[in-house]
């Protein structure tokens, strides 16, 4: 990434303009959960995960694709929605549910910022699972990016902000230049202070402990926080999100 590009990054979906993202790379983070499990999903061999507004949007794509090969998928406040096939835990999305299908995606904040930053040139799902990979993508860029933090109903989300200042930190090599934007000083200065406990952190976020009330555990917390166990690189182009890289080899 040169230095004369900017590097931005927004705390919550109502935090931006449709404008201040367009023809920019764009980073989408939702730790809990909704990237994390996109992510999870690629990297089980789904084909492909097409993320939409709302439950009507849903309906609309789910009655013009084949019936056999494409699963419903999301929540609203946490909740699995009625009459689909999958929620947004991470943890459902195995090989044996998921593996060739194309998956229908809703959540209450997730896939709202995606649909909000579709001017994006390119649009990145981004999650703990796959750091690394999110991190050298973006390191060849020569244009602006911007880090979308999806937040919970408007507000901000720790969790969010905690991996986008993860990957400011990776791209400044733990430097942050004095004359950096504001919102990537201020995720910088977040994962400096609490990167090494990230788990734990977490775990006591205002966004986990409402998780935690509608679960009743913390398996896709621990889950969330897992840092590069895959390196599939999840790219949105023309609603459809699949994977832009490919497994590394032993």
């Amino acid at each position: 990434m040169s230095d004369l590009n900017q590097l931005d990054v927004f705390f919550s979906v109502q935090t931006f303009h449709e404008d201040q993202v367009r023809d920019k790379t764009v980073v989408i983070s939702d730790v809990l959960r909704a990237t994390s499990t996109i992510v999870t999903a690629i990297a089980n061999g789904a084909e492909k995960v097409i993320p939409v507004g709302d439950m009507g949007e849903a309906s609309r794509i789910a009655q013009s694709v084949d019936s056999d090969n494409y699963l419903l998928c999301g929540e609203k406040d946490g909740i699995k929605i009625e009459g689909y096939n999958l929620g947004n835990s991470p943890l459902e999305y195995t090989s044996e549910a998921i593996k060739g299908k194309s998956l229908i995606f809703n959540t209450t904040n997730g896939t709202k910022a995606i649909k909000k930053s579709l001017g994006a040139d390119e649009l990145v799902i981004a999650s703990f699972h796959n750091l690394d990979v999110v991190v050298d993508f973006l390191r060849e860029k020569e244009r602006d990016i911007v880090i979308v933090c999806s937040g919970w109903k408007g507000r901000l989300s720790l969790e969010d902000l905690l991996l986008a200042g993860n990957i400011v930190y990776n791209l400044k090599g733990g430097v942050m230049n004095p004359e950096a934007r504001d919102g990537a000083k201020v995720a910088f200065t977040i994962y400096e202070k609490f990167g090494n406990d990230l788990e734990s952190v977490i775990l006591n976020s205002n966004h986990a402990s409402r998780l935690k009330e509608l679960v009743m555990d913390t398996q896709d917390i621990s889950y969330c926080c897992q840092i590069n166990t895959t390196r599939v690189l999840p790219i949105l182009k023309e609603g459809i999100i699949t994977n832009r890289h490919v497994e590394k080899t032993q």
